[in-house]
Formats: C-alpha cells, sequence, structure tokens
C-alpha cells in the first residue's frame, strides 16, 4: 500500500469528531480525536488534521459520517448541511462546504450509522450479507439498512432512533427526553434520556440496576419492529449503551418473545446469538466506515 492509495474519514459525533488516514482497519497511518465544540474551532481543528495530508496529495478524497439531521439531497440549497439538530450551536451548520473549500478534495458526507453500517458491511460483522441493517444507542439513537451494500433512502435518510414505542406511563412515568417527539425510542433509551431520568449517567449504574430490563425491552421493541419490515440477514448493535454487554442476552430474549414464534421455522431468529451481534469494528465502525465511503468511486456513492 503507498501513500498515494490513502484515504480520509471522519466520525463526526456529537461528542467527538475521530478523524482517520488510512485504507482500512490494518493501515491507519494517522488519527486524531477532537473533541466537539462550536462548528468553527471543531472544523478548523479537523482541516488543519487533514492537510498535510491533502496538500501532498497523499488524500484525495475523505469520507463524512456525521450525526444530523443531515440535508443529503444533492440538488438542495442546504446540501450538506446538518439541519434540525437539537446539539447546542450546530443547528443549520454548512458541513460539508468548509471542507471542500479548505482542502479542496472530494468528501463523501452521509449519516454517522451509514458510514457504521458500511465499515461493517466491508471489513466487521456483516461482510458481504446482502441486507444488514447497523443501530447505534448512546448519546443519540440512529439506525441503517444496507441493501446490496448501499443504504436505502428516499426523500431523506431514514431516522430510526425517533420511531413511536409502546410506552405505559403506569410502569414508567417518564415522559421521554426527546425535544421532538418526547417519548420517542431516543427519547426513552438513549443515554441522555437515562441521565435525566435517572439522574445519573448511564456508565454509572451498575450491571444489576433494574433499569436495564426496562432497557432492554425498549430497544427489543424497536428491534422486532425493524425486523418485521426490513427483514435484515444480521443486526448489529454499536453504540456506548451496548459496551454492556450483558444487554445481549436480554435483549434477544425479549425479541423472540415479542415476535411470538411468527417467523417460519429455520429463519434466522432461531440463533439469535449470531443474528443480534455487537460490532467487528468495535468502536471503531464509523471512522472506518468513514474510510469505505472515501474509497467508492464517485458515480456510485
Amino acid at each position: 500500500m503507498t501513500d498515494s492509495q490513502l484515504y480520509g474519514g471522519i466520525e463526526a459525533g456529537g461528542t467527538k469528531f475521530m478523524c482517520v488516514v488510512g485504507s482500512g482497519p490494518t493501515n491507519i497511518v494517522d488519527e486524531v480525536r477532537v473533541e466537539t465544540s462550536q462548528p468553527g474551532p471543531t472544523l478548523e481543528r479537523v482541516i488543519q488534521f487533514f492537510r498535510p495530508y491533502c496538500d501532498r496529495s497523499q488524500v484525495s478524497t475523505i469520507g463524512v459520517g456525521s450525526f444530523g439531521p443531515l440535508d443529503l439531497i444533492h440538488n438542495s440549497p442546504s446540501y450538506g448541511f446538518i439541519t434540525s439538530t437539537p446539539k447546542p450551536g450546530w443547528r443549520n451548520t454548512d458541513l460539508l462546504g468548509p471542507l471542500v473549500s479548505a482542502l479542496g478534495v472530494r468528501v463523501e458526507l452521509d449519516t454517522d450509522v451509514n458510514a457504521a453500517a458500511l465499515g461493517e458491511w466491508t471489513w466487521g460483522a456483516t461482510a458481504g450479507l446482502n441486507s444488514s441493517l447497523y443501530m447505534t444507542i448512546g448519546t443519540g439513537i440512529g439506525g441503517a439498512y444496507l441493501h446490496a451494500a448501499n443504504p436505502v433512502q428516499g426523500f431523506h435518510h431514514s431516522e430510526m432512533g425517533h420511531i413511536g414505542l409502546p410506552h405505559d406511563p403506569d410502569s414508567d412515568p417518564f415522559p421521554g427526553s426527546c425535544p421532538f417527539h418526547g417519548a420517542c425510542f431516543e427519547g426513552l433509551a438513549s443515554g441522555p434520556a437515562i441521565q435525566l431520568r435517572l439522574g445519573r449517567r448511564a456508565e454509572d449504574l451498575p450491571d444489576d440496576h433494574p433499569f436495564w430490563e426496562l432497557e432492554a425491552g425498549y430497544i427489543a421493541s424497536a428491534l422486532a419492529s425493524y425486523i418485521l419490515i426490513l427483514a435484515p440477514m444480521r443486526i448489529v448493535l454499536g453504540g456506548g449503551i451496548m459496551r454492556r454487554e450483558f444487554l445481549f442476552p436480554r435483549i434477544r430474549r425479549q425479541v423472540l418473545y415479542l415476535l411470538g414464534d411468527y417467523l417460519p421455522s429455520g429463519s434466522l431468529l432461531e440463533s439469535t446469538e449470531s443474528y443480534i451481534v455487537a460490532p467487528g469494528l468495535g468502536s471503531h465502525s464509523g471512522a472506518y466506515g468513514a474510510i469505505a465511503m472515501a474509497m467508492k468511486p464517485a458515480d456510485k456513492n
């Protein structure tokens, strides 16, 4: 692998921007973590990291997987913008324009979950599968469905974290934290929702806290719906909350219960341990997936 075959990747998150230069998981030549502050200073630090590689023509394409919502419609006047995000200071921010202008290279933009899904398909847990679902459950909740290695998109990218879920206010009186939908999936089960609900961060809760059964139930309820609608060949659950590995068997058990033996025998669900899985790329799915975005020819992206 020569320097001229390097690519840039950016996982643009609400907490941090992970920037990498390389050609895949086994060839990462440089990386930096940039804390997500206000747009101007954050993007300037990202640009400073990539500028030497772009100036030396070692990197000619950068993939960006970003938090959103994003405008990904090419003929839209706000194409490349982060739009109605609740992230303070980032609403209606031009993300794509400053990178292209400052670095003079091709920049491919998609959602962070679409990038992570592509990373897992290229090098990780869903490699080669015809269809797959990647979910991130952490500071936010989002999902990406890939078919033939491409994310399915209509007039807008999917917002799987904002679906409604069965919510019993008697057993769970928490009204939800989403500023747009209240008790949607993200409003009930994301990291900020947990902290607002319990006054403690998710990472500070002990494994035996009774809330985790409720959390697993909300995740399972969403997955059961996605399975019935999309029938993915495998589901990958990433994000900070899913680092609590004990959640996986609870989620698998509740998914099977909610589906109620409806799907035919011999289906993939008969082995849930290999059907609902952790990311094969660990915490690097998004950054490596952004490199995979950059590696795709422009007319196929």
